[in-house]
Parts: structure tokens; sequence; C-alpha cells
């Protein structure tokens, strides 16, 4: 009727709905488990009830300790369905981290993946919580698989309200204070929304943690009557093996990852023709190995930039994906539709076309803010827009370059070194495969710039030419004080190079 308002409909009243469109369709693929989307939807009926038993409802925090099962899906649809509030944590946290982080959300269940039962233990040493529950058996909490086998399968109608917090996702997060980011369920419903997938049924491979933007493409999957491939952690190996044996035809890997998959032996011979969709994000990428990955597996790289604060900004589409345009390569695509964007000065004026300034966004996907951090919130969300962090400017034709991280812009005497400038000249060198920049303190408290730069296997490139390379291109200014080659970069549990690590190695190997 004209002038009624529409009800409200979570992402997992959607993707419930979803599943029963097609009940027997292969919904998740785990090893040698292939669950129905009958089996995947009244396995989070069952397990919500179980939840709701034990007492956890809206304000509800669920952490989840937890691997790519099909388990953590069911979980995390479970208690978002009953309006609680999910936090992931990283595996490869320290238990002190992991510690801080359930502390700091105020935890009420831990739902744990029986392969990290130990830590589990561990860590609720350090950080008491009220209810352990298990994906299986396992020495420590109950068992919510069979917490669950005890429930009605029935619908369940979601008890979550549109400004409930829905997720709290934490980034940095090595040391100090943790920084929660808050979602609600409308800013998800956006956020999905804003990215402009396809809608036709997709196979994809989830190969990195779905913690990250796996989990986030999954959702939009199983919404779309498709099936997604868990693989519990990424292996060059597996990924080619899985997408020719499962016919996948939506991956996401960070650039790192992509170029690991490049450089397989395998991947000249593996069949990868099902793949219509290479996603890729979460760090910068070379223009260089960017148009590799096109030769390699042909048009279907597609870029998708964002932050957990912003939600998704801009997407470079496969048709941009041109090996003959660098240029293009280097951007970070098209701004979203429903996403504005202006660059700023450090005095919040706006810039005009082609000027390179902080990046500011205002989209219905922008986070409610930092959990327990109000100050914090006040310094990133001012009048509406979100102050990103990153350096970047917008050219005549609306594609957005990412120049840089600002905190990881290095100061040096003549002025900025920017570090993905300074990495995609480097990885232009025929025997280098990647690169990671950053900048060191000397003693005077001075930023040196490190570049540790990965070699091709059985070469070892002569420095001195690599430092004419920078200079040639660069200019004396962006010239390294130091550059040391490895075999491979250390890597973050999101799949992007661990420059925090490399940062204090370097300051520990020159004190």
């Amino acid at each position: 009727m004209p002038g009624e308002t529409q009800q409200f409909q979570t992402y997992v009243e959607e993707i419930l709905d979803a599943l029963a469109q097609h009940p027997e369709r292969e919904a998740v693929v785990h090893e040698d488990q292939r669950i129905t989307a009958a089996e995947l939807r009244d396995l989070v009926y069952r397990m919500a009830r179980a939840l709701r038993a034990r007492g956890l409802g809206r304000g509800s925090t669920v952490t989840l300790l937890s691997g790519n099962l099909p388990g953590t899906i069911a979980a995390r649809y479970a208690a978002n369905l009953l309006g609680c509030t999910i936090n992931h944590l990283y595996n490869k946290l320290s238990v002190e981290v992991q510690a801080a982080i359930v502390r700091d959300v105020e935890t009420t269940a831990l739902v744990v993946d029986p392969r990290l039962a130990q830590r589990a233990a561990d860590l609720v040493a350090l950080a008491p919580i009220s209810d352990v529950l298990v994906l299986g058996e396992a020495k420590v909490g109950d068992d919510l698989l069979a917490l669950a086998a005890d429930q009605s399968a029935e619908p369940l109608a979601s008890l979550a309200r549109p400004e409930d917090i829905s997720s709290i996702r934490h980034t940095g997060g090595t040391t100090g204070h943790p920084k929660g980011i808050c979602s609600t369920f409308a800013q998800g419903v956006a956020f999905r929304n804003a990215l402009e997938l396809s809608d036709a049924p997709e196979r994809q491979l989830a190969c990195t943690t779905l913690a990250h933007a796996a989990g986030h493409l999954a959702d939009h999957t199983l919404a779309g009557n498709g099936t997604v491939v868990l693989l519990d952690d990424f292996d060059a190996t597996e990924v080619l093996a899985a997408v020719e044996r499962e016919r996948i035809t939506r991956v996401f890997v960070l650039p790192p990852l992509l170029y690991q998959l490049l450089d397989h032996p395998a991947a000249a011979t593996a069949d990868t023709s099902s793949l219509r969709n290479l996603f890729y994000g979460g760090c910068p990428a070379s223009p260089t190995r960017l148009a590799e990955a096109v030769r390699r597996f042909g048009p279907v790289l597609f870029q998708a930039y964002g932050q957990n604060e912003a939600g998704a900004i801009s997407t470079l589409s496969v048709e941009d994906h041109d090996p003959e345009r660098p240029d293009r390569l280097r951007s970070a695509g098209k701004v979203l539709a429903d996403v504005e964007v202006e660059i700023r000065d450090p005095e919040g004026r706006a810039l005009p076309t082609g000027e390179l300034g902080e990046i500011c966004v205002r989209a219905a996907s922008v986070m409610q803010g930092y959990w327990k951090q109000p100050e914090l919130t006040a310094e990133v969300l001012r009048d509406g827009w979100l102050h990103t962090g990153d350096l970047g400017r917008l050219d005549a034709e609306g594609y957005l370059t990412v120049v840089d991280r600002l905190k990881d812009m290095i100061i040096v005497v003549g002025g900025h070194v920017y570090t993905t400038e300074l990495e995609e000249v480097l990885n232009t060198h025929p025997q280098v495969l990647q690169s990671a920049v950053f900048g060191v303190p000397d003693a005077d408290r001075m930023e040196q710039v490190h570049a540790v730069v990965v070699v091709a296997p059985g070469s070892t490139p002569d420095e001195r030419e690599l430092r004419e390379l920078v200079r040639q291109e660069r200019g004396a200014m962006y010239e390294p004080a130091r550059i040391t080659l490895t075999d491979a970069l250390p890597l973050t549990d999101a799949g992007k190079p661990d420059k925090k690590l490399l940062r204090r190695q370097a300051e520990a190997a020159a004190s």
C-alpha cells in the first residue's frame, strides 16, 4: 500500500530466505563435508535456539575463535539472528592480545574451533568467560553442535534491530588498547549492497580467514544461491587445485597471495578457466604484477578498495584491468554510486581534481564508531565524514588512486617518500617479486627509508642496480638507506605484509 514502510530485513534473514529457495543445492563444502542449503539453514536455526537457551540475545557479545569451518558461518548467522554482536579473533594474534580484545568487547560467550581448544583454555585463563561453546567435542567447554542437534529447526524470527551493533572488528591491534570498529545491522546491509556484484550463482573459494573480506563475500555468495568452498588456510598449491577440482568462479586474495599464485609452477598448467572474478584488495598492489596476473589468468581481476571503518569505497572493474594501462592498474577504480569521496588538505578543505590529500568518505556503510573510544571516534568521524587516513587523488575521469597511508608516509630531508610509489618502482625490476618499504628512525630520530625485497628464486639482484633504478624513476630522495633481500615477506593474519614486524626487526638489527 502507498505510504507503507518496508520492514527491515537483516543480512541473515536474506541468506536464510535464499537457502530456502533451493534446499537441495550445495551450500558449503569443507574437506569431505558437502552441506546442502537446507542443512545449513536448519543448523543456523538450531544453533540460534541453543544460544538463546544459554541466555544469549540482543546486547550479548559472541566472540569467535575459529578457522574456516561450516560451523563458523552458522554460528555467526545464529548469533546475529538473535541480535547478538559478533567479534572475530584473528587466530595468529598472541593470547595476551586476544585476551585484551575478549575483555574489551565484554564477551558473553566464546565459540571455539575444536582445533583451537588449547588456545581457548589459555585464553579463558587470562580472560574468564561465562560460556565456552565448541564446534565439536573438546576438553574445554560444551559441544555447540550437540546442543544444537537437540533443538528445533523451525524458522525463528530475527530479534535484531537496524541500530543494533552486528559486529565489532578490530584493526591494527598488535599492541596497546584494541581498536574495535562497530557496525550496525543497517550498515552491514548497506555495505553488501554497495559492492555491485553479479547476482548470478557463484562457486566461491574461501582461502583466507572468514574474519576478513572472504566472510563478507561468503554472505553475498550464499544470498545469491551460490556455494562456498572452504580451505583452512591459503596455500597456493591447494588453491589452484581447488579452483580446478571445484570449478570455482570467485575467489578473494590479498595482493601478496595473488603473487604467490602467479609465481607457483602449477599456475601455468592448472585449469582456472572457470574463474569469473579473482577479487583482490586489502593492501596496495603492484601494477607490474597485476599486468602479469591478467596475462596469466585472463580478464578476471577485480579490485575492491575499502576499510572496515568505511565499507566499500571504490572498485576497479574487470574491464579496467588493461595490462597496457599501468596508470589505470595503479588506481583503486571508480567510487561506488552510493559513496561520496572528497580529497582534503590537513585543514579539512576540499582539494581540486588531481591534488593529493586525505581521502574522506561519506556513506551509509560508514562505521558507527570505535568501541568505547569516543575521543578516537571524534578524530576520524567529523561532520558526517570519515577521515580514512589514506592519502590519494581523484582524476578527471573519476578514478581514485591511493598513494599511501598517512602514518606510513616517510618524512625525509627534502620532502616525503610515499611507500607504495617506491614499492612500485622496485617491483618493476625483473628479479624482484615483491617489496615492502617502511621508515625506521635513526639515532637522531630522523626516519630512514628501508626496503625489504623478495627476489625471484635463484637470483640475486645487484643492490647498485636497484638503487640506480630508484634514482632514475623517483630521484635520490627515494633511495633507501638500507635494502634487504629475502625469500618471502611475513604476513599478518589477513594476508597483508607485516610492516610492523619488519620495522621491529630493522630497529633491533640497528641497536
